[in-house]
């Protein structure tokens, strides 16, 4: 609370301000057996798995069962002592619900203090595919705005030339071009929230079937929109060898390119 007010997302704190913060208690993931896990790469230090779009990576106030970090400790009971948060057991990085693609997830701590801080250090690879509205010109490319919470919109985030906020930089390049539509292949080392998101509908051509930052959604994909998180590789991670895992475009993304 501000002043007996709550809050509002990203709203910055002010000298002279009364603040009163109360703590509510934070669901904690839990086994649950019956949920699918499409696991891409097992090691007794770490596991990439491939979550689909409509899942949530970890439970929430409001979705406190059917994550993947629940069906994470049905088959890895040993992840609920790995992390920082009992809500992601191992997990280093989400994917929103909409989305789909490779997480990686840590099975011991010094594992996930490792791979956690070489990807502070950007020495992750990270690539997405989406599938955007029109057709994009340049056949490579750098967006580079800054990113902040919205703090009128907490859905979303503000993007632009934002005071006092450095840029974030997402790259990109022209895989395949269609009459009103294009697949790009984009390139993060650390994304912030929605970044891939924002950043695309900022330059006028958002992600199909984005209902926040596009034109709505898609018939046929369901909730779901076209990003997918396509490639994740790390070679700088001390003590952890290096890994590559990659996986295809899903059918209902490729379908929108007439596969």
């Amino acid at each position: 609370m501000v002043e007996g007010r709550r809050a509002r997302k990203g709203e910055p704190a002010r000298a002279g301000d009364t603040l009163v913060v109360r703590v509510p208690p934070r669901p904690s993931a839990t086994a649950e057996a019956d949920l699918p896990l499409d696991v891409r790469l097992e090691r007794y230090d770490l596991i990439v798995v491939s979550k689909p779009a409509g899942q949530a990576t970890c439970p929430t106030r409001e979705h406190p069962e059917g994550s993947l970090a629940g069906a994470l400790l049905a088959r890895f009971p040993e992840l609920s002592s790995v992390g920082e948060d009992r809500r992601e057991p191992g997990l280093l990085h989400r994917l929103d619900t909409e989305t789909s693609g490779l997480l990686v997830v840590a099975r011991n701590q010094s594992a996930f203090t490792a791979l956690r801080d070489a990807l502070r250090g950007g020495l992750w690879q990270k690539r997405y595919l989406a599938i955007v509205e029109g057709r994009v010109v340049s056949a490579q490319g750098e967006i580079a705005l800054a990113l902040r919470n919205d703090r009128r919109r907490p859905e979303r985030v503000e993007v632009g030339a934002l005071e006092g906020v450095a840029p974030r930089t997402t790259r990109y390049r022209v895989l395949e071009q269609g009459a009103a539509r294009t697949l790009l292949e984009l390139e993060v080392a650390r994304a912030f929230r929605h970044q891939v998101r924002a950043h695309l509908s900022a330059i006028g051509h958002p992600i199909v079937g984005d209902a926040v930052y596009g034109a709505g959604r898609e018939p046929g994909l369901g909730a779901r929109h076209a990003l997918h998180a396509s490639y994740v590789a790390c070679s700088g991670a001390r003590g952890v060898a290096a890994f590559v895992v990659e996986t295809p475009l899903p059918a209902e993304l490729a379908a929108l390119l007439g596969r």
